[in-house]
């Protein structure tokens, strides 16, 4: 079964204290870089008087992409330090951000990175954790009156319907588990008056 791990929802903010520093660290799902950024801005304006807002990134299941950014903290103390985190849980489709506000001791670049981690490592810890199954969608196009058929297939396979047109060509975007893409559209297939293809 193909399946990864992300988060449902935004995690509650965790405070971790080191040295008078306050580091509030959040989780959050993501699924485009426009997403991210919003999430950056909104934290920012949050915690006006914060020196730093580090984060990392991860998305993707099959190709995955990720970003580290220190935020001016230096260089590979905060971000990679978060994304060392992302990587432990084995998580994706996930921004995780700590928000830094300086206490007025410096803690050096050791004390940053485990400050960073550990932060990062609480709020994961805090996130709701869930296993997803990786799915393909699936166009099938099928005159009205072979809606029945359709629905019997969808029904008794348990598919999901994502969209769907119902006008007299109808057609019906369906989401199936990557592992039984072959299956499924071998069964519809087997009508020869529905189209299918997937949406690759």
């Amino acid at each position: 079964m193909d399946t990864y791990k992300t988060i449902s929802k935004p995690s509650a903010p965790l405070l971790f204290k080191e040295r008078k520093s306050k580091f509030y660290g959040y989780c959050f799902p993501v699924s485009d870089e426009d997403s991210i950024k919003e999430h950056i801005e909104a934290l920012r304006k949050e915690y006006p008087t914060a020196n730093h807002v580090c984060y990392a990134w991860q998305m993707g299941v099959e190709s995955k992409s990720y970003r580290a950014n220190d935020d001016g903290e230096p260089n590979n103390s905060a971000g990679m330090p978060i994304y060392g985190q992302i990587q432990s849980f084995d998580v994706t489709n996930i921004l995780v951000a700590v928000v830094r506000i300086f206490g007025g001791t410096k803690l050096g670049v050791g004390g940053l990175i485990s400050a960073y981690k550990e932060t990062a490592k609480l709020a994961l810890e805090n996130a709701a954790i869930i296993t997803k199954v990786l799915q393909e969608e699936l166009t099938v196009t099928f005159e009205y009156s072979e809606m029945d058929i359709v629905m019997r297939l969808v029904k008794k396979h348990q598919l999901t319907i994502v969209s769907q047109d119902l006008h007299l060509k109808c057609k019906m975007i369906l989401a199936v588990n990557k592992s039984d893409l072959k299956k499924t559209m071998k069964l519809f297939k087997a009508h020869h008056k529905l189209e299918i293809k997937a949406n690759v």
